[in-house]
């Protein structure tokens, strides 16, 4: 009986430690299955499982010391020692919001002054007049950034391992709430609130766990683009800097932008329609496509349409910047085609001329502009995880 209760003891104890990390972090295995919801009950009875792990040890390991030889003894301590070892590693080490901080200072510059190359990747967000530029490679180690633009509060975040940039507004229940880094779901961040402890999905802002699991934060409009091209359509934009503190994080990342980096969770597939292949996902009333990366390098301009919502996607000179568009004009559905100059497009209705920024530059419809539709780059798995009825463009 005594040698029951201190292997059970131990194996829970060692159990809930490890699986209450190994279900929300990216080890082998760990990210594929529907877990979250066990991932959270343990996280969130760790204490009383522990307590009782501990109180069915107690007892037989209080008579193995004072009674029984060396060898158990050795045994035991060991045992001990190393329960010992992985709580230190896997609550101080392990957990992601030791692994990851948000920044201790945030510093803004002006485009002229910024130390930020003009070809690196930022998340823009332009606000009641306001814009500020988050660089991909600064925000993909801290995963979130909390800042206020054009006097509204913002919640800036990315993940790598699924390449999903988001700004959210971070009020719940009508206030403003502080959120943590508590691990990821399916390769995707997520987020614990400070007042309910529920679970937020980077990719989604859906709560997916706790008491507001469904809820869902208010997105906020963002881009993804080059820092170059951003300051070409919002010249007066700040630029977030670099943190000294983490610079060695920040290096890490240097090769992320083109997805060069070594690491086999950030490494872009650079073939179609594979695990980390680069897709622009469109998510519009309740209907999701995919566009495959590729074929936009390509063509440099894709035209669809999504159910009530005709649009195009162009790319800038520069590979890296795209911009998604209804093609709807005062009523009417542009086509459109390329220009002869390789870098602007001519609709079909009106011939008028209009730049890869959405902007009409020559012709009857000179001075407007088409409206920007909220888009995403990211990989394939995360786009189709979180999006499963959408759609593949495959022309």
């Amino acid at each position: 009986m005594r040698g029951f209760l201190l292997i059970t003891g131990l194996l829970l104890l060692f159990a809930v430690e490890i699986l209450r990390v190994y279900f929300i972090m990216p080890f082998p295995g760990s990210q594929q299955s529907n877990t979250i919801d066990v991932a959270y009950w343990l996280g969130k009875n760790i204490t009383w499982l522990r307590i009782l792990g501990l109180s069915l040890v107690l007892w037989p390991s209080l008579q193995i010391f004072l009674t029984k030889g060396k060898w158990k003894k050795i045994f035991l301590a060991a045992a001990l020692l190393l329960y010992v070892v992985i709580f230190f590693f896997i609550n101080f080490r392990f957990e992601a919001d030791k692994m990851f901080y948000q920044p201790q200072s945030k510093i803004f510059a002006s485009g002229a002054t910024n130390k930020i190359a003009d070809n690196k990747l930022v998340i823009g967000v332009a606000i009641n007049g306001e814009a500020k530029a988050y660089p991909i490679q600064l925000i993909g180690y801290h995963h979130q950034v909390r800042d206020t633009i054009g006097n509204t509060p913002v919640m800036i975040t990315y993940c790598t391992v699924c390449r999903t940039g988001r700004a959210f507004s971070p009020f719940v229940n009508g206030k403003p709430e502080d959120f943590r880094l508590v691990g990821m779901d399916h390769f995707n961040a997520m987020f614990e609130d400070a007042t309910t402890k529920s679970w937020w999905q980077q990719a989604t802002g859906v709560a997916v766990a706790g008491p507001l699991k469904g809820k869902a934060l208010q997105e906020l409009p963002s881009q993804q683009l080059t820092l170059a091209a951003w300051l070409s359509l919002h010249p007066n934009s700040t630029v977030m800097q670099p943190d000294t503190l983490y610079q060695k994080d920040y290096d890490d990342l240097a090769d992320y932008d083109k997805g060069t980096i070594k690491s086999s969770l950030e490494k872009r597939d650079s073939s179609s329609w594979k695990f980390k292949s680069w897709v622009i996902g469109v998510a519009y009333n309740n209907n999701a496509k995919a566009y495959d990366w590729n074929k936009l390098v390509e063509t440099s301009m894709i035209q669809d349409s999504m159910p009530g919502l005709p649009i195009i996607i162009t790319l800038e000179k520069d590979t890296a910047s795209f911009h998604v568009f209804s093609r709807s004009i005062n009523g009417t559905v542009l086509q459109f085609e390329k220009n002869n100059d390789g870098i602007s497009l001519r609709d079909i209705n009106t011939q008028s001329i209009w730049n890869m920024q959405g902007a009409c530059i020559d012709g009857m419809l000179k001075g407007q502009a088409l409206q920007p539709v909220q888009s995403s780059q990211e990989f394939w798995h995360s786009w189709s995880t979180f999006h499963p009825a959408t759609e593949k463009y495959e022309k």
